[in-house]
């Protein structure tokens, strides 16, 4: 591989000012009017943003002298950022805004349609209760028709019983725990007692 030494016609000028470097390789008339050209445009840049330092520095000074307050911060909208893969891997998901950034619509409604509405949940309110009221009492009935019923088969159970006396004590002491079970005592004197065999 053949290496070059670097000659004066391929120096390196570099511009103090700007970070701008220019390689010139046997410059041509053309092309050192171009390099002229670029070296004018960035020296009157440099210029434009020097003027504007100062006048920024100037009108600070004069609003602190002014006012003895620091001038009013303008706000620039900054482009918005481009999101890269979130972490949670899911692309679709937006970023979350904070709820005071969020517009809120200023529509209101009228008086009248305000207090239509109202009266409509008052009736439907009304109508909810009322439904609520007769199943509760539904229930109610129910569960007595039921006791009721309960009480009553009892009862004809009761009647309708075959009775047998145990006179001797000592059979009961024979009998073993299954048989004593099944014993129950009964109310012969009441009139619609069980009958006895």
């Amino acid at each position: 591989m053949r290496t070059r030494s670097r000659t004066a016609s391929q120096s390196v000028a570099a511009d103090e000012n700007a970070d701008v470097q220019v390689v010139n390789k046997k410059k041509t008339p053309q092309k050192q009017n171009n390099d002229a050209l670029v070296a004018s445009i960035i020296s009157s840049i440099q210029e434009e943003n020097s003027t504007k330092e100062t006048e920024v520095k100037n009108n600070e000074n004069s609003h602190t002298k002014t006012n003895g307050s620091k001038p009013p911060v303008q706000k620039v909208n900054a482009p918005k950022m481009i999101r890269g893969q979130p972490k949670s891997g899911r692309p679709w998901k937006d970023v979350k805004q904070r709820f005071s950034t969020i517009k809120k619509s200023m529509y209101r409604r009228p008086f009248e349609k305000k207090q239509q509405l109202r009266e409509e949940l008052k009736h439907i309110k009304e109508l909810s209760k009322s439904i609520k009221q007769d199943k509760k009492l539904e229930k109610i009935e129910k569960k007595e028709r039921r006791e009721e019923n309960a009480k009553r088969r009892l009862e004809n159970e009761r009647k309708n019983e075959i009775v047998q006396i145990i006179k001797n004590p000592a059979k009961l002491k024979r009998m073993k725990k299954k048989q004593l079970r099944k014993i129950e005592k009964r109310d012969l004197t009441a009139s619609n007692g069980p009958k006895v065999v």
